[in-house]
């Protein structure tokens, strides 16, 4: 890990409104859901955050994007602290950092072709040249440049979600966050989307915060691993280190429950 730290998280802690148990008069509980988060990303890293449902891992990625708002603690991207900066500030600094959604069917508008969501953020962000800039990112994702003006709905799940990333990568971004991104997929196109993220990461120089709840994409993609149980991190190192001596009991549950193959072989 080098010393270029692009995301500094400390004391994260965030939490929802308990409408269920809201009294008639009042505000509702609370119910935390990060409780003191700490994390650093280094320039060029590829971490992988999991754990299983209700852990927080898609709560903290939405939080370091700042699509939710923390209670307290901090998070500084690129030695800015974003914590609780207003949208009117934030918007000019979000060609900076991007998302790559679970399900493009839902993030990929149906009335827009391919070109006209993937210039979509070009144009928020005045950026000039705007159709070449996705040209290039269809290239990238290695999707043909005819295919601007088809609609997501007569795309394959592997081609929207190459078009998801196109979309994430074309502003240039310094870091993307990946959510659970292959989890629909068929296990032929998922090996072509993380071959195509390993690609990605080495040619644009991203760094990458993969979150999922396969281990197996998890060994096969990232370099250090943050595992989440109820909020809080039980261990954050070095992916192979984790795999093949987990300190926390809960690591080694996760590990214990779900097969993991040689993905060398099986994805080469």
């Amino acid at each position: 890990m080098s010393d270029d730290v692009i995301y500094e998280i400390e004391n994260l802690r965030l939490s929802f409104p308990d409408m269920a148990h809201k009294p008639l008069f009042g505000a509702a509980p609370r119910i935390e859901i990060l409780k003191g988060i700490d994390m650093r990303i280094a320039r060029g890293d590829v971490v992988g955050i999991v754990g299983g449902s209700g852990s927080g891992k898609s709560t903290l990625g939405r939080a370091m994007i700042r699509l939710l708002e923390p209670d307290s603690g901090s998070i500084r991207f690129n030695g800015q602290d974003i914590t609780h900066l207003e949208e009117t500030a934030l918007r000019p600094m979000r060609r900076r950092f991007q998302m790559i959604f679970q399900d493009p069917m839902s993030s990929l508008n149906p009335r827009q072709t391919v070109g006209s969501i993937i210039a979509g953020p070009l144009k928020l962000q005045g950026f000039d040249r705007v159709s070449a800039r996705v040209d290039q990112a269809l290239d990238h994702v290695g999707l043909p440049r005819r295919f601007r003006s088809r609609y997501p709905h007569e795309l394959s799940g592997g081609q929207r979600q190459r078009v998801g990333i196109a979309r994430a990568i074309a502003t240039e971004p310094d870091f993307i966050l990946a959510d659970e991104i292959v989890s629909g997929l068929d296990v032929s196109s998922q090996a072509q989307v993380l071959n195509l993220l390993e690609q990605l990461v080495r040619e644009l120089g991203l760094t990458l915060a993969f979150i999922s709840h396969d281990l197996s994409v998890i060994r096969r993609l990232c370099q250090r691993t943050m595992v989440l149980y109820r909020g809080e991190v039980v261990e954050y190192r070095d992916t192979r280190a984790l795999f093949e001596a987990p300190e926390a009991e809960y690591t080694r549950e996760l590990l214990d429950a779900i097969p993991l193959p040689d993905l060398e072989q099986v994805w080469a």
